[in-house]
């Protein structure tokens, strides 16, 4: 099985982040997840899932499934579309042939690799390796603990329950396989997030202690937890607001700033920044760096972070805004910044994670109705 630390790996490749640690740059900065997140964050996991299902039902999970058919030239590779994302973000990729229906790829960036199965239609990747067990099998082992979410570009999800976590398989094309991971399309979109959505209990949720009063805030879902975070804003205020996690040391934070500046300047959207840290890597410079902004006023906080001043004395509130803004931060699934939050017209929610690499495609989603998330 592959180590966790590929995980991040793979979402770089997909999403466009900043990348810390040992990894190489891509754009976009890259935050491992904690011990004990949910298990959705990678497929290690979801074969190890899958292996205790199985092992339970006298079964074995075998990672190395046997291909057939031709494999492809590095041309006809790079002619699918989610594979030309992926190659766009400098990796490189071969083809290891196909297995149930689906071409399997590995993708490599230095000494970083990950297996990819892509769907049928070629305008998605799946993140992870085909365990031999079918799902129907699978289903009948969990009972209510597995759920079926429907169909994405030909591949049939399963959500399972793991006591408070949660894990998606995808079904290959001749349902004698699963694949325990995480579902991403041309554009680096999350789509296994989205499909989880329906799930009870599957939604991200955050109950915030309130510091002064002892007590707690109303539990928030989605687009409501951004009311609870600290930030900056500029731009005109009452048009449609996009929100923006960055870590102030994040090289690919601060083009995303400088990208932004024509659209706030041009009234096409309001930008609120929330400095969170995730490339402190041992020394505490980005939660110092971020204790730093949410020590000024909000009117002064975006300024600050342009001329790169992380300077003067820490506010006795900054830390626990920090906190708050961390905690909204992982209940929206962040793994890396910048990280882009905005409400489309119709309600739903809008997302980029890593820098965008179409900027129009942002502000025609946020469309010209001021309905923002407040």
């Amino acid at each position: 099985m592959l180590r966790s630390g590929t995980i991040a790996f793979v979402i770089g490749l997909s999403s466009g982040w900043c990348v810390a640690a040992e990894l190489p740059p891509l754009p976009k900065c890259n935050l491992d997840p904690p011990p004990g997140q949910s298990i959705l964050a990678g497929s290690e996991g979801g074969v190890a899932v899958a292996q205790e299902v199985a092992d339970s039902a006298g079964e074995v999970v075998r990672n190395e499934p046997k291909t057939e058919g031709p494999r492809l030239s590095d041309e006809n590779l790079t002619a699918i579309p989610v594979l030309a994302h992926i190659a766009r973000s400098g990796a490189k990729i071969d083809d290891l042939g196909e297995a149930h229906g689906l071409r399997m790829v590995l993708a490599r960036n230095g000494e970083e690799f990950m297996l990819f199965q892509v769907a049928p239609d070629g305008e998605a990747v799946v993140a992870g390796i085909q365990a031999d067990l079918p799902a129907a099998k699978l289903a009948s082992i969990l009972g209510s603990r597995a759920t079926f979410v429907g169909e994405a570009h030909g591949l049939r999800g399963l959500v399972l329950k793991n006591g408070k976590r949660f894990q998606v398989v995808y079904e290959t094309p001749d349902r004698e396989r699963v694949i325990a991971g995480v579902m991403w399309d041309a554009k680096g979109t999350n789509l296994t997030k989205q499909q989880i959505s329906s799930v009870e209990g599957a939604r991200p949720t955050l109950v915030i202690g309130d510091q002064a009063s002892g007590g707690f805030r109303e539990g928030k879902e989605g687009l409501d937890l951004l009311e609870q975070a600290s930030f900056g804003t500029f731009g005109q205020a009452g048009t449609p607001r996009l929100w923006v996690f960055v870590d102030p040391l994040c090289g690919y934070s601060v083009r995303a700033l400088e990208g932004l500046r024509p659209l706030a300047a041009s009234g096409q959207v309001e930008v609120a920044v929330v400095p969170v840290a995730v490339l402190d890597d041992g020394n505490g410079s980005s939660t110092a760096a971020a204790l730093a902004l949410l020590s000024r006023p909000s009117a002064e906080m975006v300024e600050a972070w342009s001329r790169r001043d992380f300077s003067g004395e820490q506010s006795s509130d900054a830390r626990a805004k920090l906190q708050v803004n961390m905690a909204v931060a992982q209940a929206l699934g962040l793994r890396g910044t910048p990280l882009f939050v905005w409400r489309k017209p119709d309600g739903s929610e809008g997302r980029v994670d890593g820098l965008p690499s179409n900027w129009r495609e942002i502000t025609e989603s946020i469309g010209g109705v001021a309905r923002v998330a407040r």
